[in-house]
């Protein structure tokens, strides 16, 4: 538990001065629109006539001061750690023995994607489930996102971040605890187990970068797998060749000059909430409109931790940092900490088990049948069962290890 004498961990609030509300709105007021072809949907970007209802929303109708107050519900801090100010949260359960798990977000995520779990995780008797189930959550600001940034150096790669967050969950006095992440928190997540096994109980995933097929199967390859992975090889690969052709500029412009970028969605809000949303209704399991899988203010207020912080450059900059670090295009190392995937159909990328467990300790896979990316705004419910089942089984074999189906384990809600 944090002490007035935990090192260099300060209280914190989000509030932000009406000042920046008002040049807010004034940026809503005065858009410069650009053109659209017609009919083309959202085969060119996000469709001018959703974005600007989304807008007039965002303007007139998004409550910022009541996001404000219901982020002010949980408990959070600011530390520094190499060189970094760190923004984090923490949610203590109630329940005696609750377990410590730190959860991480991705891009172009924040601590906003955890809102409708962190109740459920901390306090399961209130939610209908087994207080034996409940946790101590600390959800941390990667560094250079929101409330975390902008960082001050370069350098800071998912590696660094782990490393961070290990330094971070030592001053919070927590010596063993799990990791859940999505994303690029799939990426540290993985690491803190990896690079932390003597520290970390279990990783938890929704996203195991890594874990589906790089290349086109050959017929060699598929004549080992059964009937069901064969098939799931062969869209893993299609899948990740259409992600290539049509999704993948995003990235290849932040791990090349995302300053170049900053300075277009640090000045427009607009051009932050296309940059934001456009990804929301692609990863999602969603059909026309990304609220179909998000709340609209949800969303909303995801975005405003970018625009608010002025963090669009600082976040864009983990994808650089990977993209130019020693172990790029290497294998990853191999992690023996005990790893559960949550599988959900619509994520960006088809996972393979027989992928994941070359080079990870995969004892518990599970598939659902809805869910994308985002899948603790998506489908917190399933998320959160997910994670307490993984580490009800984890707590109830002190060696932490667990048997291994021969099949995947499925779940069909």
């Amino acid at each position: 538990m944090i002490s007035p004498d935990s090192p260099g961990i300060r209280p914190f609030r989000v509030a932000f001065p009406q000042s920046d509300l008002d040049d807010l709105h004034r940026r809503l007021d005065s858009v410069r629109w650009p053109d659209e072809l017609p009919g083309v949907g959202w085969a060119y970007g996000v469709p001018k006539d959703y974005l600007q209802e989304l807008v007039h929303h965002w303007r007139h109708a998004y409550d910022w001061r009541a996001a404000e107050e219901r982020l002010n519900a949980w408990p959070q801090f600011t530390t520094e750690i190499d060189g970094a100010r760190l923004h984090f949260a923490h949610i203590r359960s109630s329940e005696p023995g609750a377990t410590p798990l730190i959860m991480t977000h991705g891009w172009p995520g924040s601590i906003v994607e955890f809102t409708d779990v962190v109740g459920p995780l901390t306090d399961p008797r209130a939610h209908g489930g087994d207080p034996a189930d409940a946790f101590h959550l600390v959800v941390p600001s990667i560094p250079g996102f929101g409330l975390s940034g902008p960082t001050r150096d370069t350098g800071w790669e998912f590696t660094r971040v782990a490393a961070a967050f290990a330094e971070l969950m030592e001053r919070l006095g927590y010596r063993r605890y799990g990791a859940q992440g999505g994303d690029w928190g799939g990426a540290v997540s993985r690491e803190l187990g990896r690079a932390y096994p003597d520290r970390v109980t279990g990783v938890h995933l929704n996203l195991l970068p890594g874990s589906s097929a790089a290349t086109e199967p050959t017929a060699v390859e598929l004549a080992a797998l059964t009937p069901y992975e064969r098939e799931r090889t062969l869209d893993s690969w299609r899948r990740g060749r259409d992600w290539n052709r049509e999704e993948a500029g995003y990235a290849a412009l932040q791990s090349t000059r995302p300053q170049t970028l900053a300075y277009a969605l640090t000045d427009s809000p607009v051009g932050q909430l296309a940059w934001i949303v456009e990804k929301f209704r692609a990863w999602t399991d969603s059909n026309d409109r990304p609220e179909e899988a998000v709340d609209r203010d949800l969303l909303l207020t995801n975005v405003m931790l970018y625009w608010l912080t002025g963090t669009a450059g600082s976040s864009a900059r983990i994808y650089y940092e990977r993209a130019h670090a020693d172990y790029w295009g290497a294998p990853p190392e191999p992690s023996a900490t005990p790893t559960a995937l949550a599988v959900f159909p619509e994520e960006n990328f088809v996972a393979l088990r027989h992928v994941a467990e070359r080079t990870d300790n995969i004892v518990r896979w599970t598939e659902f049948d809805r869910g994308g990316h985002f899948a603790a705004m998506e489908e917190p419910d399933l998320l959160t069962g997910d994670v307490r089942a993984f580490f009800r089984r984890l707590r109830t074999d002190a060696s932490g290890a667990m048997d291994t189906p021969d099949a995947p384990d499925s779940f069909d809600a």
